[in-house]
């Protein structure tokens, strides 16, 4: 893409006509003055060594030579830029605890807050050092990836919530081994892991993640936010958390493991409270770590192209000072600027200009024009013709990638950052082209292909941060995409279940009123008999009353 630094002074490229104007005016007061001398013809037989279109040429070279020099003063840049610096320092990764107990205010304003005020203070201190920060609650994710970006990583700090991580907990262990394996392959540097923390660890684990840091060679350092008195963690909403049996919740600091994590990971502890001198012991502490010479590669997105305006200047303006304006006489037999070739010159150049004109270089520049007037869809025609002039031009094929998505046609958008980068020799706009599509597949939460291609994006520019980012959040959303697919099958079972279970239900008080209804029927006959069967009974009674009387038996035996 190209554009100008300074565009301001590009207005100065108004002089332009202006002279021309002046220059026009000078010459017909010139002929005014020779006619005093007689016919303009004669005049000019008389002075056979001047030339009439030398002087003009001059003009339009000098002319030429302005617009340039006013082009290169705006600065016109183009392309990509790489440097690398290299400065002394160490790697630092901040683990900050986010769960819902760092809510709790018995540090000014909170123990959250405060952690943010105490990295954005490190960070402020730091100059030729590199830094990453990681969240974690119940669960651990990269918020930034370690970079010597200080600007990124406020910009990061400043959108820490507890609401980014839906597993509420703390599981101190898994930050520590994140940030252990987040540092740079690059050996003799100081690697610092700094935790923050109200040292509730809900997981356990953490002594020896802190253990196994150390075997690595970095420093686990924990700053414990928070009293050890306690204190309750507000809602929002005026009230406090409360647990299962509706008590409100007390946390407090645990400083015993806060303690042995840093014992353990070979730092040290440090009580963060409402003064600096938790943050004077922190700079002590990571000023001990061995400082070594860090390559840092910075990426902008332009590279400065006034040097090749600059010669095309300096060549006009040597082609200037070489022409004269009078007939050279060695070469007076060679006319250039008679009329009529100076009309076919002209007429050449414009022929050529016009034939040019409909060229892919051209058809993507008018489109860049209607792109960033926002013209989209004007755009989108332009790019498709100089595709048709070009199909092997990846830049058009890009630019009609971004025309599409701007469109909302992300589908075709998705193809052509595809196409894009089978055509891109240079890795770093290949790059652009993979993270632009992987950003797509994201918005549509297609999280397996967008990690599919921010992957692609990293082997072709391992350094960018952004493509980095979006991959660990793809990675995070995949995950619970899966658990609610997994929760949603678990729920459509249940539901199978109850509908099975009433099913059966239904049918088991259809067999009860069955068998109700039967035994009723049932109930009927068995009191008919033993109606039947009382009657008979009293039948026998009476008669055994009117027999004599016999013997009674004691024994039924």
């Amino acid at each position: 893409m190209f554009r100008f630094e300074d565009p301001i002074y590009l207005y100065l490229l108004a002089v332009i006509p202006l002279l021309a104007i002046i220059r026009w005016l000078m010459i017909r007061q010139q002929k005014k003055r020779l006619r005093r001398f007689g016919d303009l013809e004669l005049v000019r037989e008389l002075m056979p060594d001047v030339s009439r279109f030398r002087p003009l040429v001059k003009f339009i070279l000098l002319l030429a030579a302005l617009a340039l020099l006013i082009v290169m003063i705006a600065r016109p840049q183009f392309g990509t830029k790489i440097s690398h610096e290299k400065r002394t320092g160490i790697e630092t990764i901040i683990a900050m605890d986010i769960s819902n107990s760092m809510l709790a205010e018995d540090v000014t304003p909170s123990r959250l807050d405060r952690s943010k005020m105490m990295v954005e203070n490190l960070v402020d201190n730091f100059t030729n050092d590199k830094i990453g920060l990681i969240v974690f609650a119940g669960d651990a994710f990269i918020q930034l990836p370690i970079t010597s970006d200080y600007v990124s990583a406020k910009m990061f700090l400043s959108s820490i919530d507890p609401s980014m991580i839906a597993t509420q907990g703390t599981d101190i262990a898994t930050a520590i081994s994140m940030a252990s394996r987040s540092f740079t392959q690059q050996e003799g540097v100081g690697k610092a892991i700094i935790v923050i923390t109200d040292g509730e660890d809900h997981e356990g684990g953490a002594l020896d993640a802190a253990k196994e840091a150390k075997s690595r060679g970095h420093r686990v350092y924990v700053l414990g936010v928070g009293s050890p008195k306690g204190a309750p963690i507000p809602t929002g909403d005026g009230d406090y958390m409360k647990d299962n049996t509706g008590q409100t919740v007390m946390t407090g600091l645990n400083e015993e493991m806060c303690r042995q994590i840093a014992e353990a990971g070979g730092g040290a502890y440090i009580h963060v409270e409402n003064n600096s001198s938790a943050q004077e012991k922190l700079d002590e502490e990571l000023d001990k770590l061995a400082k070594k010479e860090i390559s840092s590669t910075i990426y902008s997105d332009y590279d400065e192209q006034f040097q090749a305006v600059g010669i095309i200047v300096l060549l006009l303006l040597i082609i200037e000072v070489c022409m004269l304006e009078v007939k050279n006489p060695l070469l007076k037999n060679i006319s250039l600027f008679k009329r009529k070739k100076v009309v076919t010159l002209v007429a050449l150049l414009m022929i050529a200009g016009a034939a040019s004109a409909q060229s892919d270089r051209m058809l993507i520049r008018k489109g860049n024009k209607q792109f960033r007037a926002g013209n989209f869809a004007e755009a989108e025609v332009l790019y498709r013709k100089a595709i048709e002039q070009n199909p092997r031009n990846p830049q058009a094929v890009y630019n009609l990638g971004s025309a599409l998505l701007r469109q909302q046609k992300d589908s075709a958008a998705v193809q052509q950052f595809m196409d894009a980068t089978k055509l891109e020799p240079n890795p770093l706009r290949r790059a652009k082209a993979f993270h632009n599509a992987g950003v797509i597949c994201q918005t549509k939460k297609m999280y397996a292909e967008a990690i599919d291609v921010y992957k692609e994006a990293l082997r072709c520019n391992p350094a960018d941060d952004e493509t980095r980012y979006n991959l660990e959040v793809c990675k995070r959303q995949q995950k619970q995409q899966q658990n609610q697919k997994q929760q949603q099958k678990q729920d459509q079972k249940q539901q199978d279940q109850k509908k099975e279970e009433q099913k059966q239900d239904q049918q088991q008080k259809q067999e009860q009123k069955q068998e109700q209804q039967m035994s009723k029927d049932n109930a009927e006959q068995l009191l008919n008999a033993a109606m039947q069967e009382e009657k008979q009974t009293q039948q026998r009674m009476k008669k055994a009353q009117q027999q004599p009387n016999r013997r009674k038996l004691e024994k039924n035996w």
